[in-house]
């Protein structure tokens, strides 16, 4: 392993640095998020659920009818099932603060459209790993 690891994140039995560009979007692309105070309560929902699931969010913006975080977490979760959290928890804590809001646009009872987009980010391309490992044989 490099002895480069900045940035890297030190756990008892391993280091890690990945982090992840994360996308969804609402049920329709209906608008959900047209005001501050609706874009400050989901920014607090998807705070407490990363904090809940050990996620550190490095970068979050709320639009109207979609959500992009940037995030890192433990190799030990599944990304997927950090997906699930977020989208499970934050449309059932949405839909307990507006009702109205669930039931005006979203009367399927989903906020969330069921696909998402994912992708890993590093320090590195991955045309330096490509090098790095092609060149371990020759050393």
């Amino acid at each position: 392993m490099s002895k480069d690891t900045s940035g890297a994140i030190h756990e008892r039995g391993y280091v890690y640095n990945f982090h992840f560009h994360l996308v969804w979007v609402t049920k329709y692309r209906h608008e959900a998020f047209t005001t501050p105070k609706l874009v400050a309560e989901m920014t607090d929902i998807l705070t407490k659920i990363a904090r809940l699931n050990e996620v550190t969010i490095e970068q979050m913006e709320v639009m109207p009818d979609h959500i992009h975080l940037l995030l890192s977490f433990k190799p030990k979760y599944a990304p997927t099932n950090i997906v699930k959290a977020f989208k499970g928890g934050s449309a059932r804590l949405f839909f307990e603060l507006h009702p109205e809001i669930k039931a005006q646009k979203f009367w399927g009872g989903h906020l969330w459209a069921p696909s998402y987009f994912m992708s890993t980010l590093g320090d590195m391309s991955k045309k330096t790993v490509e090098n790095y490992i092609a060149s371990q044989r020759k050393r």
